[in-house]
């Protein structure tokens, strides 16, 4: 299967304990804005606009996940350039947040941080695509130190708070899951993802139309680890956006052989990983 450029994470569902706490995190800190409230659920998107980007569903009686259960290792928001990246540092440095790291991975510069619920976040802007360096059809990525001075150069004094930039995305989605064969199978062999990195120890990484990723899994804490009640907190589904009923339809064949199918309507099919995470996938 081969596809299309256009391919990309569309949005994350996330349950959760306090939506207010989340709520201040991914609104009032990094800036998305409110698309829609339906309940105890909220949509949120760059632009305030369908379709979201992150979807908060709070159950105050959902069971916190364990730490090393297959799931979210983190989401990740894109950012359109360095500038705009700079700008949600400052306003989350400025409000106190704690910081979990700062990386330099060659194909992007990140800064990592969680939400209230423990769910991993990664805020980056990738370096320009001429500048990724590739061999034997893997792209090389590493984690090296970040000089944040690159970030806060951007920046001037006059610099106004007016929320997140509106073409910030989710640029990939990474996961903690319990066997990577089983995980390399899915995302490869089952979903079409091409393996862009397997060089990282207990690491797969891979994407469509040549980005560095859109999916990541590892096993770094999660090795043979408790599955994920279905009532605990964190990921219950992604959402790809995949142009092209053909190669949709391919994927809905793998996966009721596989037992992975889970429904389809119209241009929307839903399956799920052999670690149970829902993946919706749309045209």
């Amino acid at each position: 299967m081969e596809f299309p450029f256009t391919t990309k994470i569309q949005s994350i569902d996330l349950l959760v304990r306090d939506l207010k706490e989340s709520f201040t995190l991914y609104s009032h800190l990094l800036g998305l804005k409110v698309v829609d409230r339906i309940g105890d659920t909220m949509l949120l998107s760059a632009n305030g606009k369908e379709p979201y980007l992150i979807k908060l569903t709070e159950d105050v009686n959902a069971e916190l996940s364990y730490r090393n259960a297959p799931g979210l290792f983190h989401l990740a928001i894109r950012f359109p350039n360095r500038k705009e990246l700079a700008r949600v540092f400052l306003r989350l440095f400025n409000n106190k947040t704690k910081f979990q790291g700062f990386a330099d991975h060659l194909v992007s510069e990140a800064i990592y941080l969680s939400d209230p619920e423990g769910n991993g976040v990664e805020l980056y802007v990738d370096r320009p695509r001429d500048e990724w360096d590739w061999k034997f059809g893997e792209v090389l990525m590493d984690t090296l130190p970040l000089d944040i001075s690159l970030l806060t150069n951007e920046l001037d004094d006059r610099e106004v708070w007016n929320g997140i930039h509106p073409d910030a995305d989710l640029g990939h989605v990474h996961l903690n899951v319990s066997d990577l064969s089983a995980g390399e199978k899915f995302y490869n062999e089952i979903l079409g993802l091409n393996i862009t990195s397997s060089y990282y120890p207990g690491a797969r990484f891979f994407s469509a139309g040549g980005y560095h990723h859109h999916v990541g899994i590892n096993t770094w804490s999660s090795k043979k680890g408790i599955p994920r009640k279905k009532n605990s907190t964190g990921m219950t589904a992604f959402t790809l956006y995949l142009p092209g009923r053909e190669i949709i339809k391919e994927i809905e064949i793998v996966a009721k052989n596989e037992g992975l199918f889970l429904g389809s309507e119209n241009n929307k099919l839903v399956i799920k990983d052999y670690e149970d995470n829902k993946v919706i996938v749309v045209g």
